[in-house]
């Protein structure tokens, strides 16, 4: 059975799977639309938060960036994974325990005003339409690779199946999707990454085969990598760094923060009963995200050097063009790959020079295209092209999901129309979700040139905007309203500024290029990284507003009290 036949039948078989998990589990409720009736186990909430947390970035895009970066990549695993303890430690529990649907209602109950509320929804918006372009790019580039159809009509067909689970089912939906999400992704994730790890090393894990020796000789694979990068004049893989001291922190920091502050994480922890099961849920979730995140950086490395001995031949000469194998021409005619013969040799030279490479390989496909340049059974391509599509959506979903309960609940209910009755809710927050999709598929159809290559800028807004207001919410009880207030118009303000200064180099793997185009960067760090920056921004605006301005109700230090104290906390049911 040829390649495509399979893959529509595992993909169909995927999304049919879906949409009858959601017609199962359509919400009848708002409490079953934002938070899934508040009664999901903590274990299936755990493999549900690792669906939503898993995004395209992670799945494609993550291991695709590691591969041409090398030990530089190291920032995105320290980054995300960081950013994910740091939400189940000192965020998740507190916010539980508070025991409101969305983050900007917990923002205006906390700093006692409608306008912090409204604030906040306008930077988780930001933040989410940002993010959930790259996963409309993801669906778009998975589509029109697997199932020979062009990006468009892949991000059309995308927008569907999240239409259908989403505006049905709710939180409640979406949940128990990303449940077959999860399986779906990891799956496809650590299959391939057997095989080749075994066809490479002779070792079945992946992440004990990338610190073995290459089969049948005495060569570790990562020198090996060293050897035939370095010979084509690109940085050692082991030792590449991105830039500064500084910008490495900075770049890690704002993907963690930001990552704790992410809205579509954040809501997840309220679809369980107690506090106590909003940690146990954090747990689980982190465990199921280690099995793919300790797997990427052997994917990265292998893919890398599979792409490198396909174009640069035993012999060290060069791939004739006429001669490419099937994989090469398939990727392509996506033109996510391609060829531009700069000295008429009709060969594939691959350099690290711009001026002499010949290659051009877009990051997103290495993930997607690993299996195929392995040889892997056809069975295993089309499972990852599901698994790409699963991480994709999954993600999606929980996004527009904050979008919409973002205008339906904290908007409309929470400032134009408290007293509207539960079933216009519920229809607002259906309405909102299908014009967030709308929205989200212009976006992925025209994506906006600051954004277009990265969702690490996503990552930043969320840093300096969202997870500074939450931990002084938690943890002071002197930060007041107006100074919540201006932290984040600060915050948001100061990043989004700096990116867009520099906002045609957002998200390049090569540091000598990026870096030669950022000399006018503050202190050497790169937009990307600004949100670290921006948070800090937040914070002392929030502070010096706060002491300048009329101290915090004592009704509302108590309440910060009440949050904060651990006794009973396991007890608390819907406080």
């Amino acid at each position: 059975m040829d390649l495509r036949t399979i893959t529509y039948i595992v993909v169909g078989f995927t999304f049919a799977l879906y949409i009858g998990i959601a017609i199962w589990a359509r919400a009848g409720s708002t409490k079953e639309f934002y938070v899934a009736g508040g009664g999901v186990n903590p274990v299936a909430n755990g493999m549900a938060t690792a669906a939503d947390w898993m995004s395209a970035a992670s799945f494609i895009s993550m291991a695709g960036l590691i591969s041409f970066m090398g030990y530089g990549g190291s920032v995105f695993l320290m980054g995300w994974t960081g950013g994910f303890v740091l939400l189940a430690l000192l965020l998740a529990p507190y916010l539980r325990k508070f025991g409101k649907f969305t983050v900007p209602e917990f923002v205006g109950e906390r700093f006692y005003s409608k306008t912090a509320r409204i604030v906040a929804v306008v930077c988780l918006i930001i933040a989410s339409v940002t993010y959930v372009i790259g996963q409309m790019k993801g669906v778009g580039v998975a589509f029109g690779r697997f199932l020979e159809v062009d990006y468009s009509t892949g991000l059309l067909i995308g927008m569907v199946i999240v239409f259908m689970y989403s505006v049905m089912g709710g939180m409640k939906g979406i949940t128990y999707t990303q449940i077959a999400q999860y399986c779906v992704l990891i799956l496809a994730y650590t299959i391939p990454a057997i095989f080749i790890s075994l066809k490479l090393t002779g070792n079945p894990f992946p992440q004990l085969g990338l610190g073995s020796t290459m089969a049948g000789t005495d060569q570790y694979l990562l020198d090996r990598l060293d050897q035939v990068v370095t010979e084509l004049g690109f940085v050692e893989y082991t030792t590449a760094v991105r830039g500064s001291t500084l910008n490495m922190f900075a770049y890690t920091m704002s993907l963690m923060i930001g990552t704790a502050g992410l809205p579509h994480v954040i809501i997840r922890f309220f679809t369980v009963p107690k506090v106590r099961d909003a940690r146990t849920s954090a747990g689980w979730a982190l465990f199921f995200i280690a099995i793919l995140y300790t797997s990427a950086p052997a994917v990265a490395a292998m893919a890398r050097l599979n792409l490198m001995d396909t174009v640069n031949l035993p012999n060290g000469d060069n791939l004739v063009y006429d001669e490419r194998p099937d994989w090469f021409k398939n990727w392509e005619t996506t033109g996510l790959l391609g060829f531009e013969d700069k000295n008429g040799d009709d060969k594939i030279q691959y350099t690290s020079n711009p001026d002499t490479n010949e290659l051009r390989v877009d990051r997103d496909i290495m993930v997607l295209a690993n299996p195929e340049i392995a040889k892997l059974p056809n069975w295993v391509i089309a499972l990852v092209a599901a698994g790409g599509l699963a991480a994709a959506l999954s993600t999606a979903a929980g996004l527009l999901l904050a979008i919409s309960s973002a205008i339906s609940h904290d908007l409309i209910k929470g400032v134009v129309n408290p007293n509207i009755s539960e079933k216009g809710e519920l229809l607002a927050s259906r309405i909102s979700m299908a014009l967030a999709i709308a929205g989200a598929g212009y976006l992925g159809l025209n994506p906006p040139g600051f954004a277009a290559g990265t969702v690490a800028l996503a990552f930043g807004l969320a840093a300096s905007s969202i997870f500074p207001v939450l931990m002084m919410g938690i943890f002071t009880k002197t930060i007041n309203k107006e100074g919540a207030i201006a932290g984040m118009v600060a915050g948001i303000s100061v990043t989004l500024f700096y990116v867009f200064q520099h906002k045609g180099i957002l998200f390049v793997a090569d540091w000598t290029y990026l870096e030669s185009l950022g000399s006018n960067w503050i202190l050497g760090i790169e937009p990307n990284a600004f949100g670290a920056v921006g948070a800090v921004c937040n914070f002392v605006v929030a502070i010096i507003v706060s002491r300048l301005t009329k101290e915090t109700p004592q009704e509302v230090q108590d309440l910060v009290e009440h949050v904060r104290m651990p006794s009973g906390a396991g007890d608390a049911q819907s406080h």
